[in-house]
This record gives C-alpha cells, structure tokens and sequence, in this order.
C-alpha cells in the first residue's frame, strides 16, 4: 500500500475481550493471569522466558485433555491487581512505572529472577497487600 494521501477512518479496537486458544495439558482459572507461548497459546502465567503477558482469564477453562487450540480462553488486558513476591524481590512504591515479571499466575516480582522470568507488565501502584500492573498489548 501506499501513504495516505487523504483522510481515513482507520477501524479500531478498544479494551475488549479476545479469544485465545488455550495450551494442550493445562486449566487456566477465572483472574489468572494469562500468558502467550512462543506457538501463540494462552497458559497460565509461569516463571519461564520468551512468554508474552495477555491479560486475564475472563473464564475457566481446562484444556488438560485437549490437543493446542482445542478450547479458547477469553482473555481481557487492563490494569490488575496480583499478590507482590517475597524476600529480596517485593516490589515497592519506589518500584512504580517499572516492570513487573511473571512468578506464577497470580504473582508478580521486581526482578526477572536471574533471566528466568518474563515480563507481566508496567508496575502501576504498589499497597501493603499487592501490585497494580498494567498488563496485555493494550499497554505495550
């Protein structure tokens, strides 16, 4: 295609909810924080590399018997609360507008652990209990 060279009403999508196929051999719970493997399937969110933060579970789903893709799991991105990680990796105030990174799907740390984690997403607010995080392509 070529530049524009008038005006155009460039279609668009705001906020909602995408069907993913889902991971063969795994459930993914309502609130999880959904991953995309490096095939493009959603899983729950895992200490692992290469994943791709999606958003969150908006369903269950189990996918423990199919093949991948046999299901879908509507996924949604936003801002979302997760329980902070522990020890020498909690997230504090002085952490927000940084990178939160994957634990497990419920929990977020400071770190990428060594190399060994992917990114969740933008670290938001941070209270005594939790992290806000930016999570999902809404918030590249």
């Amino acid at each position: 295609m070529t530049a524009l060279s008038a005006d155009r009403n460039t279609p668009r999508r705001e906020g909602g909810t995408y069907l993913r196929p889902v991971k063969g051999g795994v459930k993914i719970f309502i609130g999880a924080l959904v991953v995309l493997d490096a095939a493009g399937y959603a899983k729950p969110g895992v200490t692992a590399l290469s994943l791709k933060a999606d958003g969150r579970a908006e369903a269950f789903v189990d996918n423990s018997a199919g093949a991948d893709g046999a299901v879908n799991v509507p996924v949604r991105a936003g801002n979302y609360y997760y329980a902070n990680s522990a020890s020498t990796d909690t997230i504090a105030q002085a952490d927000v507008g940084n990178t939160a990174y994957i634990v497990d799907d419920q929990t977020v740390a400071k770190t990428d652990g060594g190399g060994t984690r992917s990114a969740a997403g933008k670290i938001i607010d941070v209270d005594a209990t939790g992290v806000w995080v930016a999570v999902g392509t809404l918030h590249l």
